[in-house]
């Protein structure tokens, strides 16, 4: 029998669902592409919640990040909103150094043993997955969920090392499964880029996030 529960404010050690999708990145900020895919991996994987988790800092994007650890906590808090769909939880934040998935992982596996993981990721990063910090025990965490942009995409299994240089093809693969989400061609560097030219933000934020990058005056 599935049970979730969730507290007011969005708390993710509340939850006691079967089936958990892990969505890590920076966003920076969040946009309609990440909420979109959250929704296809949602309904694709027949999930109980996926949890956002904003990277403290991401080992491959160190001094990249324009707004602070809480801006985009903040940012992706509103975002989700009331959606009971979708959580955010700030356990990389609060973890401080660098945000290694592996750690995330573990810390879900202990958190809620009895339940099925999916760590959801981009396909930008499929090919990098196997290069990661102890990349041979994710797999062993969650089922590696590439979400690939087009609703027309076939849905595939694969390795993340089947493209990889001599040099890395020592590291260990990992298995890898794609499901096809909409075709969102929006990026979170577009829209800081929209914000510097003072370019309307209307269709790639949700309003909510776009009233907070103009209060805090982000990205100028």
């Amino acid at each position: 029998m599935r049970t979730t529960a969730r507290t007011r404010d969005g708390d993710a050690e509340a939850l006691t669902t079967v089936r958990l999708g892990l969505f890590g990145g920076t966003f920076d900020p969040p946009h309609v592409g990440h909420l979109l895919a959250a929704s296809d991996a949602y309904e694709a994987l027949h999930l109980d919640r996926v949890v956002f988790i904003p990277a403290a800092s991401q080992p491959l994007k160190q001094g990249d990040v324009a707004a602070s650890t809480s801006e985009r906590l903040a940012m992706l808090r509103q975002l989700v909103g009331d959606d009971a769909r979708f959580t955010v939880d700030p356990i990389e934040i609060d973890r401080g150094g660098l945000s290694y998935t592996v750690d995330t992982l573990d810390a879900y596996a202990a958190r809620h043993p009895a339940s099925e993981r999916f760590l959801l990721i981009g396909e930008d990063l499929a090919a990098q997955i196997a290069t990661w910090h102890q990349a041979d025990r994710i797999a062993t965490l969650a089922q590696v969920i590439v979400l690939t942009r087009g609703l027309d995409a076939d849905v595939s299994s694969g390795y993340g090392d089947h493209d990889a240089s001599p040099s890395t093809r020592e590291r260990p693969a990992v298995p890898l499964v794609r499901i096809a989400t909409r075709r969102v061609d929006v990026s979170s560097s577009e829209i800081r880029g929209r914000v510097r030219a003072g370019l309307s933000l209307r269709g790639f934020v949700t309003e909510a996030v776009a009233d907070y990058i103009r209060a805090a005056t982000l990205y100028r």
